[in-house]
């Protein structure tokens, strides 16, 4: 080999090698913006890009909040849409481009319907057609979507929960309409009742879907044929050692080195407080972890590996797996967890081996909530919260991580109450911000301080607060905490003018 050649070998060999890094192990979640909701709550985000613009769609009980995201991870509200009879929450949401025209469809949760909107030049919505429950299909407490496409056609797939569960296929008419196909109810053998999570595999010109089985603790796949009639090709059952499937929630998939996986996660039924609701009661609690099966030519699903949660890692309660990034080498998945109120980077490599990667905690449960979403080459998250108290829904860069070893954040907030504020509620307002540091642990010191310049620079700003966190985790804690949310909302009626910057310093 002469010297050029080597050379050219070295360099490329060094530059995948960053390239690698940067794509992976050295990965962190940093928060871009967060904006309000209209709604009661967050429970499903999606995500779609229309003509060179990039839409945000975050439902929740009685509504869907349209948002435009930027380069930058900026979120700005554009619209707000009611769901039928202003029910929900708006549980499964897909956006798709069906022969030309872009549509997002969503499953109303406590609705009992599939509900399909044509998303407008500016990313709006307007409902075009509504689908009810009946005897014939399973979409009564509807659940999941996916939209699978066919050489001719596009279909709707539409998994249940609770009280009819089962898998139904609707074909998309090019108008958002829906033509019941099929139907299966749901038995002992295969794994469809409470199908929270489904994904689409096409392999040798044939197409699979996988479904989660939340109550009946298993993945099934399932073969779709060119009229979106389908069956059965192989179940997978809840054990002790090869797999984690009690509660089974959600699941993706990847193709990597020609070599198809499917990754599923679940929510343990041992988190759930509600009496009754878990069908068998009877589960053993293993612990948590991320499952990952390896697919077959037949695309039938053969356990592989399972990532254990340990002290390392942040999956207690998992409910959304996003790809992040692919390519043929390996794929960056994250998983949002409630239990843990935290957003887990991992990394699946083409032999279908799970590594943690870093995480961020959020400082509130994510219940569905979490949505990849590319822009340019930049990766962004968006995710939002059941919590009735929140009313957010927050955006995160995925990039690589920032060496902040030997410091930590100053969050300093100035403030101006309005003239019409009394004096008593004034010194109830800063009294309560004052407290935070009694109620939030992530605080790790507070100093405050009434304005004492002479230089007439302060645009009127008369009260000074410097919080003391140690890492961004403490941040978001602090920032999303309950006690700071009921704060803002009660006290900012008082305040003129507020200043708030934050800065990495030494310890």
């Amino acid at each position: 080999m002469n010297i050029i050649k080597r050379y050219i070998l070295i360099s490329t060999l060094f530059i995948s090698q960053l390239c690698l890094a940067q794509t992976s192990e050295d990965l962190m979640l940093y928060r871009k913006d967060f904006k309000g909701i209209s709604g009661k709550n967050t429970v499903s985000v999606t995500s779609y890009e229309k003509d060179g613009s990039h839409y945000v769609y975050a439902g929740g009980i009685g509504n869907v909040d349209v948002y435009s995201l930027n380069k930058d991870g900026i979120l700005t509200p554009i619209s707000n849409h009611e769901l039928h009879m202003k029910k929900g929450p708006a549980r499964g949401m897909v956006a798709d481009n069906i022969n030309g025209t872009d549509f997002l469809f969503i499953g109303n949760k406590h609705g009992n319907v599939v509900e399909t909107f044509k998303i407008l030049d500016n990313g709006s919505l307007e409902r075009v057609a509504l689908v009810e429950d009946t005897d014939e299909t399973h979409i009564g407490v509807a659940i999941t979507l996916q939209v699978v496409h066919m050489k001719k056609s596009s279909y709707l797939f539409v998994g249940g929960l609770e009280k009819t569960p089962g898998l139904t296929c609707f074909k998309i008419q090019d108008d958002g309409k829906l033509d019941h196909v099929m139907s299966i109810k749901d038995d002992d053998n295969i794994h469809t009742d409470g199908i929270i999570g489904m994904f689409v595999h096409k392999i040798n010109g044939k197409t699979f879907l996988y479904t989660s089985g939340f109550q009946d603790n298993g993945v099934s796949s399932f073969r779709v044929y060119e009229n979106g009639n389908f069956k059965n090709v192989n179940n997978i059952s809840d054990n002790t050692t090869d797999r984690y499937l009690t509660g089974a929630y959600p699941v993706t998939g990847a193709t990597l080195d020609g070599n198809h996986y499917v990754v599923v996660g679940h929510r343990h039924h041992k988190y759930y407080k509600r009496g009754g609701f878990i069908k068998r009661p009877d589960f053993v609690y293993h612990g948590d972890g991320v499952s990952v099966f390896k697919v077959n030519k037949k695309g039938a699903l053969i356990p592989h590996f399972v990532l254990k949660d340990d002290e390392n890692t942040k999956l207690q309660g998992q409910t959304r797996i996003e790809i992040v990034s692919t390519d043929n080498n390996e794929a960056v998945l994250a998983v949002g967890t409630r239990d843990d109120a935290s957003i887990q980077l991992l990394k699946l490599d083409k032999e279908g081996i799970l590594s943690p990667i870093n995480y961020l905690e959020t400082g509130f449960s994510i219940y569905y909530g979490l949505r990849s979403h590319k822009i340019g080459d930049d990766n962004f998250l968006i995710a939002g919260s059941f919590r009735m108290d929140l009313h957010k829904i927050a955006s995160y860069k995925v990039a690589p991580k920032i060496d902040r070893k030997g410091k930590v954040i100053k969050h300093v907030v100035h403030l101006k109450y309005k003239d019409e504020a009394t004096e008593a509620q004034v010194e109830e307002a800063v009294q309560a911000f004052v407290n935070l540091q009694n109620e939030i642990p992530a605080i790790a010191n507070f100093e405050w301080g009434e304005n004492d310049s002479t230089e007439k620079h302060d645009k009127g700003l008369t009260h000074s607060f410097v919080i003391t966190f140690k890492d961004e985790h403490a941040r978001e804690q602090y920032l999303f905490h309950k006690a700071h949310i009921e704060l803002v909302n009660k006290y900012a009626p008082l305040f003129a003018d507020a200043v708030v910057m934050d800065y990495w310093t030494e310890e």
